[in-house]
């Protein structure tokens, strides 16, 4: 599970199912001139209250929290466990809502005296159910909570593409040559008897012109897109390079990603398996 993939909205609903939990410990209800040495009931002593309201609340916060930070949902008859513990917040948050017209159930049509009104617990209930289903609800839709909950950090020394990192960066660098330069490797320009393309320099006979050497041949003209690192700030799916939709990986966010290449509002994108692919949707993206 990557924790990276959670969005601002994950947070509230994570927020809220804790508030739901406390609560659950409150009073159920409340009856006026009992008391204080009488002992309420809490939510756990009302089957339909835990069941319908805490138990329900709390699996929904779970089935969105952990579908959202899953690499792909798993699906139940058809449907991602998202959806299924969008559901599942939206019914908590109605039977609290029933649970506080009526919070002793049926037993008000048993006597015709007092029988309580909505206690603190249960109404604490309601605001953390209402708030957890809103969150589900609105986080697909509203842009300030698709956000990434937390951000990805910077890349320490981000390499050029196509550039060999040094040694220790988690990948096998070149080894450095006893009584050698630091920085210079055989072959390399810059090392004594090496031209700039490595080759070595032929002595000239004293006395005798010196040869003519090729001309380089012009380079073209570099571009001007240059290779970044950059993160996104949901879920995107990266499609094949040949044009078609077939979706070869997702990025997920808090990951760095390596663009390669530019294609009009497109980015050709390198995971870090060595897949590429381009990216379609770079609304928002972060750059390294």
């Amino acid at each position: 599970m990557n924790i990276r993939s959670l969005t601002r909205g994950d947070g509230v609903v994570i927020g809220a199912a804790v508030l739901l939990f406390i609560a659950s410990f409150l009073d159920l209800y409340s009856i006026d001139g009992v008391p204080d040495s009488v002992d309420l009931p809490n939510l756990w002593g009302s089957g339909p209250v835990l069941l319908g309201v805490v138990l329900a609340g709390i699996i929904g916060a779970a089935l969105v929290v952990v579908a959202r930070g899953l690499p792909q949902a798993p699906k139940v008859a058809g449907l991602d466990l998202g959806q299924f513990g969008i559901a599942f917040t939206v019914f908590a948050a109605w039977s609290a809502l029933g649970n506080v017209f009526d919070p002793t159930g049926g037993a008000d049509n048993l006597s015709s005296g007092e029988t309580g009104d909505a206690g603190t617990g249960l109404i604490l209930a309601l605001i953390a159910t209402l708030i957890m289903a809103a969150a589900a609800v609105a986080t697909p839709l509203v842009p300030a909570l698709k956000a990434a909950l937390v951000g990805a950090p910077r890349p320490q020394n981000p390499q050029p593409y196509g550039a060999q990192p040094p040694a220790g960066y988690g990948y096998p660098g070149a080894q450095q040559q006893p009584g050698q330069p630091y920085g210079v490797q055989p072959g390399q320009p810059g090392q004594p008897g090496q031209s700039f393309g490595g080759q070595p320099q032929q002595p000239q006979p004293q006395g005798q012109a010196p040869q003519a050497q090729p001309q380089p041949q012009p380079q073209p003209a570099p571009s001007d897109f240059s290779p970044f690192w950059f993160a996104v700030p949901v879920p995107r799916p990266l499609f094949a390079e040949d044009g078609s939709q077939n979706t070869i990986a997702e990025l997920a966010p808090g990951t760095w990603y390596l663009a390669v290449e530019q294609r009009g509002p497109n980015l050709v994108a390198q995971t870090q398996d060595g897949r590429r692919g381009v990216l379609q949707d770079t609304s928002g993206i972060q750059r390294g």
